[in-house]
């Protein structure tokens, strides 16, 4: 139960962190905003990385997850339960976010920090954006934990690293979920168009989660043991 539990904390603190950035600082329109909100879901990562890495890996996300489970590094169960508590995580997220925005008197650009596809973004390149951006993520996490590959103690500051340039290259297409939790709990804040689009943000980064998966075993020379 504790590493289930340790990827609540670690889910609610990635999107309260992340998202929160988004929200409290005027959303993305602008280079140094993109930059900000990008920063935040790195280092986000970077600090649970190396606060709850030893109890649960630190994946905080479905799409690790499901790419961990395609790699024989977890069985089905955990990797269902770790998915729920992330989504959970995910809520406790961004209900706070809720709390404060409620209480606070300003105007926000977003009061949700949920994911949608840019103007002028088809639904179609949206889905394909977050289906490569996952990918590359996922692909990441793979390599740089792999237990006889792997980057070690630096496996968290890389993946850490990866998350701010798939941020900065994606924000301007669908805001970067590359994390369905990430999506799912804004969405349901938001409502409407964030609603509406939330299948692409779980669909995307799972199908990026299976090829990622699917290059992992063809570069690595197999499935690592379990």
């Amino acid at each position: 139960m504790k590493k289930y539990l340790a990827e609540m904390v670690g889910t609610m603190v990635l999107v309260l962190m992340g998202c929160g950035s988004a929200v409290f600082n005027g959303g993305c329109g602008t280079p140094a905003q993109v930059l900000m909100v990008a920063v935040a879901f790195g280092l986000s990562v970077v600090a649970m990385a190396y606060t709850i890495g030893g109890i649960s890996g630190c994946h905080i996300n479905p799409a690790i997850t499901l790419g961990c489970f395609l790699s024989g590094r977890m069985n089905g169960k955990d990797a269902g339960m770790y998915m729920l508590f992330q989504v959970i995580g995910a809520f406790i997220g961004s209900a706070i976010i809720y709390l404060l925005v409620s209480f606070i008197d300003m105007n926000y650009a977003t009061t949700t920090g949920a994911n949608a596809c840019a103007e002028g973004v088809s639904m179609t390149g949206g889905l394909i954006a977050e289906i490569v951006f996952t990918m590359i993520f996922v692909l990441v996490v793979l390599g740089t934990t792999d237990p006889k590959k792997g980057a070690g103690n630096f496996a968290g500051l890389a993946i850490g690293l990866s998350l701010i340039l798939i941020h900065i290259v994606c924000i301007p297409i669908t805001g970067t979920s590359v994390n369905p939790a990430r999506s799912i709990a804004p969405a349901i804040f938001e409502g409407g168009a964030a609603l509406q689009q939330l299948w692409i943000f779980i669909v995307g980064p799972f199908v990026g989660a299976f090829l990622s998966a699917l290059i992992w075993a063809m570069i690595s020379n197999g499935k690592n043991e379990k």
